[in-house]
């Protein structure tokens, strides 16, 4: 299982990359595997300004549709656009290709709430 410890991880499964004062967030290497092939992404909420655990999004695999939730409070201000042609980029590279959101977070205390890779390994 591929757990980067350069990021940071929710207990929902989303990575964070904390990047100025933006954070890049998608799906775990774990999340990903056990949604299985993923065939549609539905995200609908760029320029809105959600809270820590909203659902900003979907993801729907041959199997099952899952929500994809806040990390951080702040602003959408970017969705993937590779997104809606290639899916499956989330299972092929979740940590690249893959991502989902660029948030602009308004409260940095939130960074500390989430969790270190070692910490996200012990969880699943």
């Amino acid at each position: 299982m591929n757990i980067p410890a350069t990021l940071k991880y929710t207990k929902d499964h989303e990575w964070v990359k904390i990047d100025g004062d933006i954070a890049v967030v998608g799906i775990t290497d774990f999340a990903q595997s056990e949604l299985g092939d993923i065939v549609y992404v539905d995200i609908q909420t760029e320029g809105e300004t959600l809270a820590h655990g909203e659902v900003f999004g979907a993801i729907e695999a041959v199997k099952t549709v899952a929500d994809a939730f806040m990390p951080l409070s702040g602003e959408i201000v970017e969705v993937n656009p590779e997104l809606g042609d290639a899916p499956e980029s989330i299972n092929k590279d979740p940590y690249e290709a893959g991502w989902m959101i660029k948030i602009k977070y308004s409260d940095v205390s939130e960074i500390d709430t989430l969790l270190s890779a070692a910490q996200y390994e012990e969880i699943i």
